[in-house]
């Protein structure tokens, strides 16, 4: 496996590089975010991640190794390949593809060209746990909000509230106040309901 190359810069497209590595030019394949990280300078090292498919061995390149392993744990979740995994990469930040997977935010990781509903859900459901675990994301303030959004939500369903609307409302509430706390939500949400 081929971890990373170090050379001199050759040719760089938003999509593409070429290194020459001691004589020897390797197309890498990047993602936008990579792209944006390139800078002018000549010398380069990439962390590299090899695919190795029956009719091609393809090298995709990362200037860090966070978004090298966002970018293999996005592999592993089923109907993602590379070049899916790539355009997230290139859509999103890896830090936005963490913090939307950690707090089970659909619909930024549906916002991505070609991830429709079921794969994103699919996405959180498989790499929640792996990105958590990995990555010390600090999630006390989102399971903080939503606790407080489902005490607000019970309240209001007891005062005789829909849910469905009372959701929406809270949410969008949450949304705008992350650090809201239950009274605070209650009484913005009975100003909208």
């Amino acid at each position: 496996m081929i971890t990373h190359l170090s050379g001199r810069l050759i040719e760089k497209n938003p999509t593409y590089v070429v290194i020459d590595c001691n004589g020897v030019g390797y197309l890498i394949h990047i993602s936008l975010h990579t792209f944006g990280q390139l800078g002018t300078t000549e010398a380069l090292k990439l962390y590299t991640h090899l695919q190795v498919k029956e009719d091609s061995h393809t090298l995709f390149g990362f200037m860090d190794t966070m978004e090298r392993e966002i970018f293999r744990l996005l592999l592993s979740v089923s109907g993602i390949g590379a070049s899916t995994a790539r355009t997230m990469l290139s859509s999103l930040d890896p830090n936005q593809i963490k913090h939307a997977i950690a707090s089970n935010d659909v619909a930024t990781i549906q916002s991505i060209k070609g991830i429709g509903a079921k794969t994103a859900q699919r996405v959180i459901l498989d790499l929640k746990d792996k990105i958590l675990k990995v990555y010390d994301i600090t999630t006390e303030s989102t399971v903080q909000s939503n606790t407080h959004k489902e005490e607000a939500l019970s309240a209001l369903e007891t005062l005789g509230f829909a849910r469905k609307q009372a959701e929406k409302v809270c949410t969008s509430i949450v949304k705008e106040h992350p650090d809201a706390n239950v009274e605070h939500i209650i009484k913005q949400a009975l100003k909208k309901l």
